[in-house]
């Protein structure tokens, strides 16, 4: 009884450092567990990983349009370079107008294969062989949005995919800066090359732009977020009061109909029955009349609905004889007070007047003349 008495102490001293040791890790910091240390990689996968290679072949094929056959005769070349350095087979097929990948019995990496294929689909949606070769590294990825069935309207999806681009490339040019991706838009598709966080960024912004929501909205909360990255403190913290809230304007309001329709009030009670004949009579009395009675009635009714007529049409026939109403006749105003005339200026005016002949000169004119003539027959 002792020696198990003295064993128990010491299984509970084991279980209570067995329980410090769990507690430890859970002491530290959540955002230095979360975060990943700077200038920290994964390594490379190499043939040391998996040196007995892969047990059986993988292939993968895609088609591409007519007019990408001419690049892709030029370029492809320099894409079974790339992809023989991996171990992967590529073969263009310009009468069918497919590219396939295969692996070979050298090949050690599983993944290189999904990665050879997301290289012939981006060269068969116009990314470029450049762009398109960066797919075989490890930390980078690609992503291609279908944006075809997004919206019905033709029109209406033109404006939106061009909305996207933004003039002279502008608004793609900021959101590969703020991403960090390479992005393609080309027909019903597009496609962007980079890391992960990017990518799905890139995704947001596309779908939310079919959706009628400008990208300039979305490029602004990027630009707080690059921003707010950089400072280490706010890294465990929420970033939604920095980010801006944008609310909708143009809400479509539904259009309600002129005619409102009331419905009535649920009622188990079947409606009342209708009134028949006999019986508005029996209420007017006019069932106890004998048949001359009635037949008296009904005239006298004729005759009083043909009086009125009769009146009304009368009225209109007299609305021709009444005059119009005449316009208010308007005085004429009266006459300025008369101003008074200076006679005797008059008299002087007509005297002056009678003196003076049609086109002849003036007493001062004639001086005038006659010491120019003086003048002139002394010069000669």
């Amino acid at each position: 009884m002792a020696s198990s008495s003295l064993e128990r102490p010491e299984k509970a001293a084991g279980k209570s450092e067995f329980r410090n040791q769990k507690l430890k890790p859970e002491n530290q910091d959540e955002s230095e567990l979360l975060t990943v240390p700077d200038g920290w990689k994964e390594p490379a996968f190499s043939k040391e990983d998996n040196p007995r290679g892969l047990l059986e072949e993988s292939s993968f094929a895609t088609l591409f349009p007519k007019y990408r056959e001419a690049y892709l005769k030029e370029c492809w070349p320099l894409v079974q370079k790339a992809l023989n350095e991996h171990h992967v087979n590529a073969t263009l097929d310009l009468i069918e107008g497919s590219m396939t990948v295969c692996t070979t019995k050298k090949t050690f990496d599983p993944y290189i294969i999904i990665r050879a294929r997301d290289l012939i689909k981006l060269l068969a949606r116009s990314v470029s062989f450049e762009q398109a070769v960066r797919i075989l590294q490890d930390d980078v990825a690609c992503d291609i949005i279908k944006i075809g069935s997004l919206v019905r309207n033709k029109e209406r999806f033109v404006k939106r995919r061009q909305r996207l681009i933004g003039p002279k490339g502008s608004t793609l040019k900021a959101l590969e800066l703020l991403t960090n991706c390479y992005i393609m838009v080309q027909g019903n598709t597009v496609s962007a090359i980079g890391p992960f966080s990017g990518l799905k960024e890139v995704r947001k912004v596309v779908l939310d732009t079919m959706k009628n929501i400008h990208p300039i909205y979305n490029i602004k909360s990027l630009m707080i977020k690059r921003e707010l990255a950089k400072d280490s403190e706010l890294r465990s913290q929420s970033w939604e009061r920095f980010l801006p809230q944008f609310k909708h304007k143009n809400v479509n309001k539904r259009k309600e109909p002129k005619k409102k329709t009331v419905k009535k009030e649920y009622t188990p009670f079947p409606p009342p029955q209708p009134e028949s004949q006999i019986d508005k009579e029996l209420a007017s009395g006019e069932y106890f009349l004998k048949a001359n009675q009635k037949k008296r009635q009904k005239m006298e009714a004729i005759k009083a609905k043909q009086a009125e007529a009769i009146s009304k049409r009368q009225e209109e026939r007299n609305k021709a004889f009444i005059p119009p109403k005449e316009k208010p006749v308007v005085k004429p105003k009266k006459a300025a007070t008369e101003t008074k005339i200076d006679v005797a200026s008059i008299k002087e005016k007509v005297k002056k007047a009678k003196n003076k002949k049609l086109g002849a000169l003036t007493a001062e004119e004639i001086a005038l003349k006659m010491e120019s003539d003086e003048k002139k027959r002394k010069k000669k």
